[in-house]
């Protein structure tokens, strides 16, 4: 990349001011997360979360400050952390997208398919031929190629696997959702592209930044209709009075977790598993395998002994 040069850079660094706002926003928001997940390490979207912030960071410090000679780092290593903290990145979006999202159709790539076609033609030409003949701008232009092209074909299938998703589990609160994931999956093909063409740190981290906003946006606006949908419950549960403690005792004999107990409440109420997804903003094939785990837990076979074991009077 391009560094910028000039009052806009902070602390005697090659960091932009720009991308030391992001990496203090993002920072801000990996502590006050992490404090959550901590407090509810069972939440294994935030973890996924985390770990994009923490990768997006790593991204922006390493992008910001390399090459700077002044570092006590040889030029070539800080090349090849700059770059590999990209192919990091990129290579960690479909896997997000994959979890956070239940894109099942992503596992392929996200499993196989990353690994294979960035990371390694990373390996190859940033590290290994990059050591050997020391021509970075060679290797760029032989080695972004199968990325390239493998980062363009991810994105139809990652547009095609989201469109399927809300095809199948439409309802009025996720055609925004929808459109968010179509222009945070956007930046991410700038990567590839920004490993092509030499840039301003300035014109690469708006771009590449876009996508974990919009992605921030859509985890925090999910986060809330969550935490309103477990109110409700608790407000729910709150009501049964001496019933509850009983509830409570089957519940942790049993070892439910808060959202199977969440899953339990719905069914008891009649309600079906796509009724439960929408209510609840998860997949059907998620409510279904959490509604396995239960009836493993309790050792029953379908709702209706579930339900004549859990709820006796």
């Amino acid at each position: 990349m391009i560094k910028t040069k000039g009052i806009m850079l902070v602390f005697g660094t090659q960091i932009h001011i720009v991308t030391f706002i992001f990496i203090v926003l993002e920072f801000c928001m990996f502590f006050f997360q992490i404090l959550y997940y901590l407090f509810r390490p069972q939440d294994k979207m935030r973890l996924w979360y985390l770990l994009l912030l923490l990768l997006f960071q790593f991204y922006n410090i390493t992008g910001g400050l390399f090459p700077d000679p002044k570092i006590n780092i040889p030029v070539p290593t800080q090349l090849m952390i700059a770059y590999g903290s990209g192919f990091l990145m990129a290579s960690f979006f479909p896997f997000y997208f994959y979890k956070a999202f239940d894109l099942k159709t992503l596992r392929w790539h996200a499993l196989y398919g990353v690994p294979l076609f960035l990371m390694l033609p990373y390996l190859i030409f940033f590290v290994i031929v990059y050591a050997i003949n020391g021509k970075l701008n060679v290797d760029i232009k032989f080695g972004m190629i199968v990325p390239f092209i493998y980062a363009v074909i991810l994105l139809w299938v990652i547009f095609k696997a989201i469109r399927k998703k809300h095809e199948t589990e439409r309802n009025r609160n996720q055609y925004l959702e929808e459109i968010a994931m179509y222009c945070a999956v956007i930046p991410w093909l700038a990567l590839t592209f920004f490993g092509l063409v030499e840039s301003s740190q300035l014109l690469e981290v708006l771009c590449t930044n876009t996508g974990i906003v919009i992605l921030s946006i859509l985890f925090i606006s999910r986060s809330i209709r969550n935490a309103r949908v477990e109110y409700e419950q608790l407000l729910e549960f709150n009501t049964g009075g001496a019933q509850r403690n009983n509830l409570e005792e089957m519940f942790r004999y049993y070892k439910l977790t808060n959202r199977e107990i969440e899953i339990v409440l719905l069914v008891r109420e009649g309600l079906t598993y796509r009724e439960i997804s929408n209510k609840l903003f998860i997949a059907g094939k998620t409510v279904e395998n959490h509604m396995q785990n239960i009836y493993e837990k309790t050792s029953v076979k379908n709702k209706v002994a579930l339900l004549h074991k859990l709820f006796p009077s």
